[in-house]
């Protein structure tokens, strides 16, 4: 593996998912500073650099960018920034372990035995609480949406099928027959704006809206560290875009096809975030990090 190998996989998807990315994005910085380690003078230069690659690797992706920021806050002041930024990558990725502990444990509280749970697209986060209620020994079933064009709810469906977890698998136009049974609604995020929205994979507020027509809780497990802050300036997180091809390979001259990845979800549709933090309004949240972690709300 290298920086440049880690870059090539994150833009192609052969790495996805916001915390997997943002874990193996931090983990490339390493090779960054050992490539320079013997040019103490260039290293800060080189991990800016570095930094910058890898924002436009994925454009939704503040996990990523947090992550990144958490490594490098303060290294320009250190007398051994090579030292300093190896630790902090540690810190960074004892996070993400601490955090899906806690997440785990307090999402798991909220499946009862004999639940059907609903999902959308592929969480790591959704799939180790699921797999935990099931070796708790909780009998439950998961209702899941295939999620086109990259067909990730697969992912989902055969990560738990495999622990014996019984799964129904959806189209997704077919979501409204997957949630009308369900007891819960759980999904991931890749981003969390200031005002409180939710941006998850595309789909996720049109069965978000499904779920609460049906009086379906509807909870987001994830990690504090979505939160994007630049949407405190007026930024608005960016949508990402992939390529038509993925939807329709060689289609008609004449037809513009969009494939957006992600959406907002109103905060209001929203029962709760479950993050490392307990499980807060989405706007709550927003309040509590800002006292949590105040090296990402630095100007």
């Amino acid at each position: 593996m290298s920086f440049t190998q880690t870059v090539n996989d994150i833009k192609s998807l052969k790495i996805q998912g916001a915390e997997n990315v943002a874990k193996e994005a931090v983990k490339s910085l390493g090779f960054v500073v050992e490539e320079n380690r013997k040019k103490p003078a260039k290293i800060i230069p080189a991990l800016e650099k570095a930094k910058q690659t890898l924002y436009k690797t994925r454009a939704t992706e503040p996990c990523m960018r947090n992550a990144l920021n958490f490594a490098l806050y303060g290294a320009e002041k250190q007398a051994d920034p090579a030292g300093y930024v190896c630790q902090r990558i540690k810190e960074a990725l004892e996070f993400f372990r601490e955090a899906d502990d806690k997440i785990t444990a307090y999402g798991e509280q909220k499946i009862k035995d004999g639940m059907i749970v609903y999902t959308h697209c592929h969480s790591s986060t959704v799939t180790k609480i699921i797999k935990a209620a099931w070796k708790n020994g909780k009998h439950i079933e998961v209702h899941n949406t295939e999620t086109r064009p990259r067909f990730q709810g697969r992912m989902t469906a055969i990560e738990l099928a495999k622990e014996g977890i019984p799964v129904e698998h959806y189209v997704d136009s077919a979501a409204r027959f997957a949630l009308k049974k369900a007891d819960i609604m759980l999904i991931g995020a890749d981003a969390i704006t200031v005002e409180g929205k939710v941006i998850n994979k595309v789909g996720s507020e049109l069965f978000t809206e499904i779920a609460n027509k049906y009086d379906i809780p509807v909870y987001v497990c994830t990690n504090s560290w979505k939160f994007d802050p630049e949407t405190r300036f007026g930024f608005e997180e960016p949508i990402e875009k992939r390529y038509a091809s993925e939807v329709w390979k060689d289609a008609p001259k004449n037809i513009r096809i969009n494939n957006f990845v992600f959406e907002k979800i109103n905060p209001e549709l929203i029962t709760g975030v479950i993050t490392e933090l307990g499980i807060y309004k989405p706007q709550t949240l927003v309040e509590i990090m800002e006292e949590k972690y105040p090296w990402m709300f630095q100007d």
